[in-house]
């Protein structure tokens, strides 16, 4: 049998909120998937039908994730080291090797390779960074119902004009990271204030 090779991506580095979500996906070569491509290259619904179809061909995947708190204390790269690690250990089949989206390796159970755009060129990760997109962009949509006003089912927090805006009316909310700089600044300002989802739905209506 060949080996089995899985692919690695993450998404949400440059958010200043929610968490950061990787994907780990073994595709199978007997069901190949047509139209992979870097997450960020493929529209809204393309990205959905890819996602659907990924999910019924690939051999295993796995998401994986760190929340705002391990964002803030061992900083993005490590969190988003960590994500990756956790979706792979995640996977019902255990990879021979990886590949791994950028120039920064997890530690794994297995053998691992860097690719520097790899999601716009190599399968697998091109399939892992579709899952982890839309799995992120999902929890941002039903986090914009918990923290109105924010406006996080659009630019699923990146920091937006629209975003940055919002927290100069209505504050830093608990799924915001304290430790990148817009986010930072505001709380020291504010002397440290930060807002649970009930009050930011107070402060909204």
């Amino acid at each position: 049998m060949a080996d089995l090779v899985c692919g690695v991506d993450e998404v949400g580095r440059g958010p200043l909120a929610g968490p950061v979500v990787a994907a780990a996906v073994i595709l199978d070569p007997r069901y190949p998937i047509d139209g992979l491509n870097d997450s960020k290259k493929l529209t809204e619904k393309r990205r959905e039908t890819l996602f659907t179809e990924i999910h019924e061909k690939a051999l295993a995947l796995s998401t994986g994730r760190a929340e705002v708190e391990e964002i803030d204390t061992i900083n993005i790269l490590q969190a988003s080291l960590l994500a990756m690690q956790r979706a792979v250990a995640g996977l019902s089949v255990r990879p021979d090797h990886a590949l791994v989206d950028g120039n920064k390796l997890p530690r794994l159970p297995c053998t691992a390779e860097a690719i520097i755009g790899g999601d716009a060129t190599v399968a697998c990760i091109s399939a892992a960074s579709i899952i982890a997109k839309v799995t992120r962009d999902r929890e941002m949509v039903v986090l914009d119902g918990k923290f109105p006003g924010y406006g996080f089912a659009r630019h699923k927090g990146y920091p937006t004009k629209i975003h940055l805006q919002a927290l100069q009316e209505l504050g830093v909310t608990t799924i915001h990271r304290c430790s990148f700089g817009p986010v930072k600044r505001l709380l020291q300002t504010a002397g440290g204030t930060m807002l649970g989802n009930d009050e930011a739905a107070r402060n909204k209506s």
